[in-house]
């Protein structure tokens, strides 16, 4: 597998970034190594808060919430997903799957980290890989918060906002990532901070991972993942450990996904979920320090 890694100098300066580096040598699933980046931020001894983001995003959409959450005393771990972030970064789309990046961050979170009493916040692909290892593995988990995410078996109508953004990314000549994030806020975002969502990417050739995503998603049956995150399905149906919704107001890709999580789950069953005002796509830009305060409060009263 043929893969780039990022110039760690892209990275240099970045505003309200200011988190050590970790790395982690992980198996590529074709007998060579990928090395993963993620924060670990807090006391290494206190129950870990794992933090997954998602599409086209890397950890730094987390720079909001990570300080408030080790300011309650949390441990904080947010990785960056293999082709985004300081993460290496495969330049074959068809070097990227959903079970390849299950997998990935299975081994990075599971048999590396061996991070147990887990509580997860997961948005948007950050909640389609974190939930797959949930059902995976629910003894490592305590407690669980989602926000503008899904875990689709291909049944059913994707949102017409999904299915253009879909096309969207195959097609364009152009894949603005910092743009893209900042059109699926409702703030804007400053110049400094779409110049942080470009870092990792200098040129198309490290987009592949963006690029390839959005097609992952389950919207046939016959969709490779579909029967796995079914068969993921079958087990949150059984989870009842506390299982908290926030999803946002404003956002149209995740709009009413909150809806079979509250059915389905009996974690979800009796907690105060909440709608996150005023919030777009990336609530973690939007609201971040409120989404913060929500999960340090999950956690206190769970």
């Amino acid at each position: 597998m043929k893969t780039i890694r990022t110039p760690d100098y892209r990275f240099d300066n970045l505003r309200n970034y200011p988190f050590k580096p970790n790395y982690v040598e992980i198996n590529d699933a074709e007998g060579g190594v990928l090395r993963v980046h993620y924060l670990d931020e807090g006391p290494k001894d206190k129950e870990p808060i794992l933090l997954l983001h998602g599409e086209p995003s890397w950890s730094y959409l987390y720079r909001h919430m990570i300080p408030i959450l080790v300011e309650e005393g949390h441990r904080v771990v947010a990785p960056d997903l293999v082709g985004f972030g300081k993460s290496d970064k495969p330049v074959e789309q068809n070097d990227y799957s959903y079970s390849r990046h299950v997998e990935w961050m299975r081994e990075l979170l599971f048999d590396h980290l061996d991070l147990k009493n887990i509580t997860f916040f997961g948005q948007d692909w950050g909640g389609l890989i974190g939930l797959r290892l949930v059902a995976l593995n629910p003894e490592r988990y305590t407690r669980v918060v989602i926000g503008n995410t899904g875990l689709p078996t291909g049944k059913g109508e994707a949102t017409e906002a999904f299915i253009r953004w879909q096309k969207f990314s195959q097609t364009t000549p152009e894949f603005p990532i910092g743009n893209i994030i900042n059109a699926g806020c409702v703030r804007e975002l400053n110049p400094e901070e779409i110049h942080a969502y470009d870092a990792p990417f200098p040129s198309d050739e490290y987009k592949a991972g963006a690029r390839i995503f959005p097609t992952l998603v389950p919207t046939r049956e016959e969709d490779p993942a579909g029967k796995d995150n079914a068969d993921a399905w079958g087990t949150l149906s059984g989870f009842t450990k506390p299982f908290l919704l926030t999803f946002s107001d404003s956002d149209p890709i995740s709009e009413g996904g909150d809806v079979v999580f509250r059915a389905k789950v009996p974690g979800s069953n009796k907690q105060n979920h909440v709608t996150i005002q005023s919030a777009g796509h990336f609530l973690q830009e939007d609201k971040g320090p409120e989404l913060a305060e929500i999960i340090n409060e999950f956690i206190t009263n769970t």
